[in-house]
């Protein structure tokens, strides 16, 4: 299983198997980093613009996983191994996230590691809920495993949805008047 820098596993054999599309892929199969952001890598903006910006996956032989600058984030709307679904409080700054970002590779992402020959890192993330994460980084926890979510958790986003209610409710003057 993959490790993180300090040794904990991050729950799978292969992050490719869990990655999506690159987050640099446009609705028309052009790179969004080479041709916006040219400065960050000018050889590999170069490259592209040689064949009009197409992505490096459109080529038959190869995949995103041969792009030195892939990247495949989470969009963070449930967790991907039991399923709970986020519950954000908008005005409550000190709400700790019900999920979080789980990186599945770790590495530098230099482009100057993929010209070497070296297997390029990538940046791959899912999300995770918090009691998903921990199990995954203590234990032999996979993000694959058939799971539903802890009790806590369902208690936690069910508490959010209560307050999230109670919220939108309406309050005519006369009664916020009359409760004071």
């Amino acid at each position: 299983m993959e490790q993180t820098p300090t040794g904990t596993p991050v729950g799978v054999d292969d992050p490719y198997d869990h990655a999506g599309r690159c987050d640099h892929l446009t609705s028309d199969g052009k790179c969004r980093l080479a041709r916006e952001y040219a400065d960050r890598d000018p050889a590999f903006a170069r490259e592209r613009a040689r064949f009009d910006y197409e992505c490096v996956a459109a080529d038959d032989d190869c995949e995103f996983r041969d792009c030195p600058h892939y990247a495949a984030t989470t969009n963070g709307r449930e967790c991907v191994r039991c399923g709970l679904e986020e519950v954000r409080m908008a005005h409550d700054s000190a709400a700790r996230p019900l999920l979080e970002e789980h990186h599945l590779s770790y590495g530098s992402g230099s482009s100057a590691a993929h010209d070497a020959g070296d297997d390029p890192s990538h940046e791959i993330t899912v999300a995770l809920c918090r009691w998903c994460h921990t199990k995954v980084h203590k234990s032999f926890a996979r993000i694959d495993d058939d799971a539903s979510p802890d009790p806590e958790a369902i208690a936690a986003r069910e508490a959010r949805r209560t307050k999230e209610l109670a919220e939108m409710g309406f309050q005519s003057a006369r009664e916020r008047v009359d409760d004071e």
